[in-house]
């Protein structure tokens, strides 16, 4: 203090690009806490959560193989410390690479999903849509494997995969978008499903699970296709008198044209 006045106590400095971790490691230990150790007793230097945390952490920070999950924990060491055990520091790539290849897929699929719902939820997905690819580079002459078919769920708004399930090669997209389904929380969602999707099995699921749908239908699907169509034309015609419908209309240009989508429900 001098002459009377008081210099302003200056608040300490904060570091906003750190964020109260403690709610990671319970995260991880709800969803991937019950899996089972592969490892032997005299082998198991890292915990096993520990190996999963960073692996996850690491791959959706854009890693793309083991030695890229190694380099991720080394460069964030320090925070990783805040919220893991780490009690031999970050694992090599070639644990990550054991440990991974030697874990139950049911069990580790489980625990992502089980994860992966748990975001969904928080973050209030309205609208997930189901489609299927197939991977680039999956086909194996020498084996005589046959290209790789997923059925993924997708949410546009968040960018996010929300799950993924495997083709089998004797089956097609019809039996695996219920399986799919059946993995996710859809509860309060719109589900978008091309005109493979237009199934009663696969309608009445969604239903059951308190959700909602839109699928492409076809002319294959002729007396529904019909149907439908006849009753749009007509309600059309009357401009909808007598009954309840909603309209929406959208005009975008781009590409040196216009484009004008008109939709009615």
């Amino acid at each position: 203090m001098k002459n009377g006045f008081m210099p302003a106590l200056k608040p300490p400095k904060k570091d906003y690009t750190r964020k109260n971790t403690n709610f990671l490691k319970p995260l991880f230990l709800n969803h991937f806490g019950t899996l089972t150790d592969p490892r032997i007793d005299r082998s198991k230097k890292h915990l096993l959560i520990d190996i999963i945390a960073i692996a996850i952490l690491a791959v959706i920070s854009g890693a793309d193989g083991w030695v890229g999950i190694e380099t991720y924990g080394q460069a964030k060491y320090e925070w990783l410390s805040e919220f893991l055990d780490l009690p031999n520091g970050i694992p090599s790539h070639d644990t990550f690479s054991r440990v991974f290849a030697r874990l139950n897929p049911e069990e580790f699929q489980q625990g992502f999903l089980n994860w992966v719902n748990s975001i969904t939820k928080k973050l209030g997905v309205k609208v997930i849509a189901i489609d299927g690819k197939t991977l680039k580079q999956s086909y194996d002459r020498n084996q005589k494997q046959k290209a790789l078919h997923i059925v993924s769920a997708w949410s546009d708004s968040h960018q996010l995969v929300l799950g993924q399930h495997k083709v089998k090669e004797k089956s097609n997209e019809i039996t695996a978008i219920p399986q799919l389904l059946e993995m996710l929380s859809i509860e309060g969602s719109i589900i978008t499903i091309d005109a493979m999707g237009c199934q009663k099995d696969i309608t009445s699921l969604i239903i059951n699970k308190k959700a909602d749908y839109i699928l492409a239908l076809k002319a294959n699907q002729k007396t529904l296709y019909e149907e439908v169509k006849t009753w749009f034309d007509l309600a059309m015609k009357s401009d909808f008198v007598g009954k309840d419908y909603s309209y929406y209309q959208e005009i975008e240009s781009g590409h040196n044209r216009i484009e004008k989508r008109e939709v009615w429900t």
